[in-house]
């Protein structure tokens, strides 16, 4: 596995070398400019009281670079986040980063397209057809309930709010009422599996992840089992099953819920249900565009609206006269790449011109202080004219664990991070000696009493 991942390295640099890209180390040791997850801070030690920040990624050093006439920029950037770990996701992991000047989206997902057909081939021996698929993220969320799709196989969501609208069943009534949805996804041959403890189950599931209840039709036998039907007039759950094509041995899994409730945890059921059921065909590279990303999501405790992927995300010129009147009507020029349902990049055109940086900043709710204290310098480059650019970052450790057919990051990583961020080959956070805490002016620690 190293190895491979020693290949996507090399393969990454000689592709984007043969296309004119300089790499460019951009510094370790930053700035503190938090975009989205905590930042791993470093105290100074003859800058007593201030720290140093690691960084996220190379985001604004790279549109430096941009501003200073580099035109195109490539960096195996290491990037550093303190966030709870998962499977595919570690607290410092690397990202085969790029910025080119002078383009549009289209060009930088051609150049990411060359790439993976390239590094493809080279890899594992497998052709991939270009241009790749594309879906909008509104069209992935309706479709699939999520914005990393996976495309291998099918179980699409069904809104079936109309045929609910007519029933008597109150719970599908409350939500319509509430402004939100009836949705469903139909498990095909899935009845003889999913026995009614087994359902028990998936409900449990369903409400740990969020949803109120879950309600079904079990196909098994001769007459469909509904565990609404006493709500349901005579030839409704007929009409329901014709509409989706429900067979005998299906099941049909339905929630109902605010609409940004019901599609991400039908998108959970989705996962789940194709893994008990092992309905995924191993040996697919479903590569999929997301698109027209939106430009805010509201945080569900605040209220408050934040980047979906960072503030320097250029929005879609039609969705300009609604940053002030409709947040959730603003999409932006942002693209994610998705391989079998992992998200593997990111990727936008950047904002290039000052006072409409500014106004985004504003947006967010920050003030011009805190504008100037944290991106001053970034929108003082601006003031000397910017090319139209943008870039994305390309996972390098999600991209090897795929290829590797590898189940974690840590497969795929050399001494690797565990599920409390901890090292354990050297022991890693570990306590620091008095003395290097008050070279640093660190507190320290008081003694036991």
């Amino acid at each position: 596995n190293l190895l491979m991942r020693h290949k996507i390295a090399k393969i990454a640099r000689e592709y984007f070398y043969g296309h004119d890209f300089v790499e460019i180390e951009t510094p370790m040791l930053i700035k503190s400019t938090p975009e989205g997850a905590r930042d791993y801070v470093v105290p100074s030690r003859v800058h007593k009281g201030k720290f140093y920040a690691l960084p996220q990624s190379p985001q604004i050093y790279k549109q430096l670079c941009m501003i200073a006439g580099l035109d195109r920029y490539i960096q195996l950037a290491r990037c550093f986040r303190d966030e709870d770990l998962r499977a595919d996701r570690q607290p410092e992991f690397t990202q085969i980063d790029l910025e080119m000047s002078f383009v549009d989206c289209e060009d930088i997902m051609q150049m990411a397209e060359g790439f993976i057909q390239t590094l493809m081939a080279q890899t594992v021996g497998v052709d991939i057809a270009a241009p790749l698929p594309r879906m909008t993220y509104a069209d992935a969320m309706a479709r699939y309930g999520s914005d990393k799709p996976d495309t291998r196989f099918d179980m699409c969501i069904e809104d079936i709010t109309d045929w609910a609208k007519g029933t008597d069943f109150v719970v599908f009534q409350n939500a319509i009422a509430a402004g939100g949805t009836v949705r469903c996804i139909v498990a095909k041959n899935a009845a003889a599996a999913y026995t009614r403890k087994k359902i028990d189950k998936l409900t449990e599931h369903a409400r740990g992840i969020g949803a109120g209840g879950l309600a079904y039709v079990r196909w098994a036998d001769e007459t469909p089992t509904c565990s609404f039907n006493k709500f349901l007039k005579a030839g409704e759950l007929d009409a329901l099953l014709t509409r989706l094509g429900a067979e005998k041995g299906d099941c049909v899994f339905i929630i109902s819920d605010k609409t940004s409730k019901a599609l991400p945890i039908l998108g959970a059921l989705r996962l789940m249900v194709a893994k008990e059921l092992d309905i995924i065909p191993k040996g697919k590279w479903n590569f999929l565009w997301i698109t027209e990303m939106p430009f805010f999501e509201q945080d569900d405790e605040t209220g408050e609206w934040i980047a979906m992927h960072h503030p320097f995300t250029m929005p879609m010129e039609e969705c300009l006269p609604y940053l002030d009147t409709d947040k959730a009507r603003v999409r932006a020029k942002a693209f994610d790449l998705v391989l079998n349902g992992i998200e593997l990049s990111s990727g936008s055109m950047r904002i290039t011109d000052c006072q409409l940086q500014n106004k985004m900043f504003e947006l967010l709710g920050l003030s011009k202080e805190e504008i100037d204290a944290k991106f001053g310098f970034l929108v003082e480059a601006y003031q000397y004219a910017a090319p139209p650019h943008g870039g994305m970052g390309i996972g390098l450790d999600r991209l090897a664990m795929l290829i590797c057919g590898a189940d974690s990051l840590r497969d795929v990583t050399a001494f690797p991070k565990v599920q409390n961020a901890s090292e354990l080959m050297s022991g890693c956070p570990a306590e620091i000696d008095a003395v290097q805490l008050e070279e640093l002016g660190m507190p320290l620690p008081e003694a036991d009493a």
